[in-house]
């Protein structure tokens, strides 16, 4: 069987495609992970998933909940699109004897991806923590000037504020973080995927059905975000620009994952696991069911639905 090379124009599609629908279905969960993530410790304003969605639609309205959505949504593309794009293009020469894969030659794959999606995946963060905070602050009425102030920038302002008094690097704030939890995310994620989807394909050259991968999508998302969380949670507080008053500042990775230890125990770092989960499982299933359906070589003409 001739081996068939990858479109990488219909890839950055299908990736674009997959991380719009996926981020319109999660994000109200995602806001919620990102506010268990950044409460301290004595000042829990939510006790758990649920009763942060209901305070959230309550003092924020409907569309509180997407707080923060539209940096996303207009980041996702590039983003995801990198992200699937670079991990087929690097599966791809890592296989040039068509042999297959080694377990160390896909986790390579997944690491060189994490890489190189960073460089949209930090001011994508960045900017949609930011923005998804600043419910969380304002329910704890500290600083309700700035916490006003805040809430009314939009992202765009935002990040031409950070451009102006920090530079480029204001934007890449939690870089380290990002790649802690990216290159192990990708490096965990995109083998057991493709060891998943194995399991559905009917025979060696034949392609797992469209539930397959949207099962083998959802466990291996969920299963890589629960593994990273504690790394999650380092990069949400070192991107949370505006803080209460009596809240913790951070200066850099290894001092925040210090003080946590040390302020909050070791629980802190599994705080939001549980929505994260329930983020990136359907996120992923999503992308994978919209990529190897094919609509990026579809709409190229490069070939039909699958």
């Amino acid at each position: 069987m001739t081996k068939q090379q990858i479109s990488l124009p219909a890839k950055l599609i299908n990736g674009g495609i997959a991380g719009i629908v996926g981020v319109t279905c999660v994000f109200p969960i995602d806001l919620v992970k990102t506010r268990l993530q950044n409460q301290r410790q004595g000042q829990q304003i939510y006790k758990n998933m649920m009763d942060c969605l209901v305070k959230t639609v309550r003092s924020e309205g409907y569309f509180g909940m997407y707080r923060g959505a539209a940096v996303n949504l207009t980041l996702v593309t590039p983003e995801k699109a990198i992200k699937l794009a670079a991990n087929d293009f690097f599966r791809q020469h890592l296989n040039k004897n068509e042999k297959g894969l080694t377990v160390f030659k896909e986790m390579l794959a997944g690491c060189g991806a994490g890489m190189c999606q960073v460089v949209i995946t930090t001011p994508m963060e960045m900017l949609k923590i930011q923005l998804q905070d600043a419910g969380r602050l304002a329910a704890q009425q500290i600083k309700p000037a700035s916490i006003t102030a805040t809430s009314a920038l939009s992202a765009t302002q935002i990040a031409r504020e950070l451009l102006r008094t920090q530079g480029i690097p204001g934007l890449y704030k939690g870089l380290w973080a990002t790649l802690m939890r990216d290159v192990p995310f990708s490096m965990v994620y995109f083998p057991l995927f493709a060891h998943l989807n194995q399991l559905g394909q009917p025979s060696r050259d034949e392609s797992a059905p469209f539930y397959w991968a949207f099962f083998s999508g959802c466990l291996a998302g969920s299963t890589a975000a629960v593994a990273v969380n504690p790394c999650d949670v380092v990069k949400t507080r070192l991107q949370s620009l505006n803080k209460g008053a009596s809240e913790e500042s951070y200066n850099g990775v290894v001092n925040c994952v210090s003080k946590i230890m040390r302020k909050e125990g070791p629980s802190a770092f599994l705080k939001g696991a549980g929505c994260r989960a329930l983020v990136i499982a359907p996120l992923f299933g999503i992308a994978q069911v919209m990529y190897f359906i094919g609509i990026g070589e579809f709409i190229l003409d490069l070939s039909p639905f699958n």
